[in-house]
Parts: C-alpha cells; sequence; structure tokens
C-alpha cells in the first residue's frame, strides 16, 4: 500500500514557499504520491451541481482562485526526486488534446517518468464554456477520444488521429514520455461509464467515495462497486486483474467519526486504530494506492498531520 497527499491550488497555503515544504516533508515522511486538482477558471455564478458534496456546493466558488494544474505539478516535479506525480484529475476536455499531450509529456521526461495522468470528464458547465470546449454535453465522449490521441501521440512514431473532435497527421511528436509504453492513465469517476473507460482505456480506477450518486464511503459500498468494476471489465473484453485499483479519501480527518451516506461511520474518520483498519481492509480488496487530503491555513498544522498519519496510521 502507498499513500499520497494533495498540495493546495488556492488559500493561504497556495504559495511556493508552503507547497515546497510539503513536497519536502512528503518525500522525507515516506508519501509515494504528491496530486493537484484541475480549475483553470472559476466562474463568478456556478449553476453546476458539484458532485462530492451532499449540497452540490463547489468548495472553492467563494473566492474563484485557483493554480492551473499542469503548471504547478511542473513546479513541483523541480522540488524533489522520489514521489510521482499525479493529476486528481485533470479534465482532459479543457485543453486542446495535442497539447495537452506535449505539456505531459515534458512534464514525464523532466521528473524522469514520475508522471501519472488522473482523467476526468468534469462537472461545472460555465468552465467548459469559458474555456471554448467541446459541447459540455459530449464530454465523456471528448474524453475518450482525447485520451486515445495522448496514446497515440505517445506510442507511435508516425503519429495520425482522425476522430470527431479532432485530428491530425503529418507530425513529429518528439520527446516520448520517459515512462513506457505511457504515464499511467488513472480513470475518475464512480458511474458506470466510468468502469466502462478504465475498461477500455485506462491502468488504474481512481474513485471518490463521497458521490451521493454513487456513495463508496463504507467497505461494504465499495466492495459491491468493485464486483462491479470485475462485470464491466469482463463485458469489454478485459482481465480484471489487468485493472489497478486507488482510492480517494478527500474527507479524511483523524479528530472524529463523520457519518457515511448509510449512517455508519465513514472510512477513513475517527480515530488512528479505525482508520489503520480501513487501510487494511482496502489492502486486502486490492486497493494498492490511498490519496489522502490534510486541508488547513496553517502549514505547520498540515505538516503536523502528515507526520501522525504516517506515525499513528500507516506503520501500523
Amino acid at each position: 500500500m502507498q499513500f499520497g497527499f494533495g498540495i493546495p491550488t488556492r488559500g493561504p497555503l497556495a504559495t511556493p514557499e508552503a507547497i515546497a515544504s510539503m513536497v519536502t516533508k512528503g518525500e522525507e515522511l515516506g508519501y509515494s504520491i504528491v496530486t493537484a486538482s484541475d480549475h483553470v477558471v472559476v466562474p463568478r455564478d456556478i449553476a453546476a451541481r458539484y458532485p462530492y458534496s451532499d449540497t452540490g456546493d463547489f468548495p472553492g466558488g467563494d473566492t474563484g482562485e485557483c493554480m492551473e494544474q499542469l503548471s504547478l505539478l511542473a513546479f513541483v516535479a523541480g522540488r524533489m526526486t522520489g514521489m510521482r506525480l499525479l493529476t486528481s484529475v485533470m479534465v482532459v476536455p479543457h485543453r486542446q488534446p495535442v497539447l495537452a499531450a506535449k505539456m505531459l509529456a515534458t512534464i514525464d521526461v523532466l521528473s524522469g517518468g514520475r508522471l501519472l495522468l488522473g482523467c476526468g470528464t468534469g462537472w461545472m458547465q460555465e468552465e467548459f464554456e469559458a474555456l471554448q470546449t467541446a459541447p459540455y454535453a459530449e464530454r465523456g465522449k471528448v474524453t475518450d477520444e482525447y485520451i486515445r490521441i495522448f496514446k497515440e501521440l505517445w506510442t507511435s512514431d508516425d503519429p495520425k488521429f482522425a476522430g470527431q473532435y479532432a485530428g491530425f497527421s503529418n507530425l513529429t511528436f518528439l520527446p516520448k514520455p520517459t515512462a513506457k509504453p505511457h504515464p499511467p492513465i488513472w480513470v475518475g469517476g464512480e458511474s458506470v461509464a466510468a468502469l466502462r473507460r478504465v475498461s477500455r482505456l485506462g491502468d488504474v480506477w481512481y474513485p471518490i467515495g463521497i458521490n451521493p450518486k454513487h456513495p463508496l464511503d463504507t467497505h461494504a459500498q465499495f466492495a459491491a462497486r468493485l464486483a462491479d468494476l470485475r462485470r464491466v471489465a469482463e463485458a469489454e473484453g478485459r482481465a480484471p486483474d489487468s485493472i489497478s485499483v486507488a482510492y480517494d479519501a478527500i474527507w479524511y480527518d483523524e479528530t472524529r467519526e463523520v457519518r457515511a451516506f448509510d449512517g455508519s461511520r465513514r472510512i477513513f474518520t475517527g480515530s488512528p486504530a479505525a482508520i489503520a483498519e480501513d487501510v487494511a481492509k482496502m489492502k486486502e480488496a486490492g486497493v494498492k494506492n490511498v490519496i489522502l487530503r490534510f486541508t488547513g491555513d496553517d502549514l505547520s498544522n498540515v505538516l503536523e498531520r502528515m507526520g501522525r498519519f504516517m506515525q499513528e496510521v500507516a506503520k501500523r
């Protein structure tokens, strides 16, 4: 089992100094992955429903602040030597695919092959409109096509593609990513469509457990969805064991128990002993990576919590 943590893209800790301190401390403590989330712009008025809260309110909508994800990860890549860099997740339709493939390949080369491409379809229609992307309603199809484009550009000596949303030929695409055959593709999402996407195009299924439409915040719910993944993979002609599994516990809280959607204790909340048991059960279920969020406005507190997890939970 390996552990990762997220760095801030907004707020008082979204500074070069604080981010560098978190990354340095994370490597010292033995974390394996550092992540950054993805918004390019945040519209002032958002009617779209955020999928990971009970109310549908977006927690970043109050200030509208956000650093650009790939630029931030490039900055982080130059300040560490061991951890891997995960886009958690990149909203694939936000960026023109050839340019995005080049930016991602550059990060992978400069980091020595440590990029992990977390992929998502996005949810904020107003942001899509501001970026003048392909139609928001078709974002699932766009995501699938763009992932195929990434793979073509990253692996082919004579890349060419003719799709519904993009196409190219007569290109030299160099340098290729250091990771072979390409950076691992982590597919985010909890829906059946996400399970199909990872079965067709991905290497790792990477859900968040607190989607009210698809709750995975208890061990029983997560086990049931893993069974769904196996069925979908087999239906798509994919060996289920060829798909690795990660889990994003963005609500991690070692100070109190939080109620799950079914009223029981939400996993990754409560005492360190209870959370250590959650980790053990996840490992038994086949989860290889768990990503945590140590939120807060005080750097010393965030660093302390990062250390406490490794000392009181991971070491168990």
